[in-house]
């Protein structure tokens, strides 16, 4: 359930009031080439307050599809995939991947400390990401139409995520 924000408050005291709240999952976003995406995804993840949002690659994101939540999150930019690699190693990584999938995403079970790995629309997850990860995951569809935008993805999979966090009537 949303939060009132502190408006008169600089986003450095929101992020801090946000921490104890945030969840143990984390995005990061592979040089999806769509900086509304990025800012589209950078929004669903603030409402599933995620622990942090990894940008991969250097692409930018337009901040207004963000709805200025990029100020209030824990945005750690990488470099490049190696780079992107060592910050999370040790922690279970989830590759969401259509093509290359070994598991349905309402099938597996959801680590605790899980990164989720949305790629770019066009390109996918790259390969040395898809090598390291622990699994990789579909969203099942249906119909001709290949694949789901990146933003919409990473909403389906955070709202799956939520679903089963507080299907225990843990509140939100």
């Amino acid at each position: 359930m949303p939060i009132s924000s502190p408006i008169d408050e600089p986003a450095e005291v929101v992020r801090e009031l946000l921490g104890p709240l945030r969840n143990d999952v984390s995005v990061a976003v592979m040089t999806p080439g769509n900086a509304f995406a990025t800012g589209a995804i950078i929004r669903t993840a603030h409402s599933f307050l995620v622990r942090e949002i990894f940008l991969v690659g250097g692409a930018p994101h337009y901040e207004k599809a963000s709805m200025g939540m990029h100020k209030y999150e824990n945005i750690v930019a990488c470099a490049t995939e190696d780079h992107f690699l060592d910050r999370v190693a040790g922690r279970p990584l989830w590759a969401l991947e259509k093509d290359h999938a070994t598991a349905s995403l309402y099938a597996a079970p959801f680590p605790p400390g899980v990164v989720l790995v949305f790629g770019s629309e066009r390109f996918g997850v790259p390969e040395a990401v898809l090598r390291r990860a622990d699994r990789v995951v579909a969203i099942p569809i249906h119909g001709v139409n290949h694949s789901l935008p990146v933003a919409v993805a990473a909403g389906i999979v955070l709202a799956e995520w939520a679903r089963r966090r507080y299907a225990d009537g843990a509140t939100l």
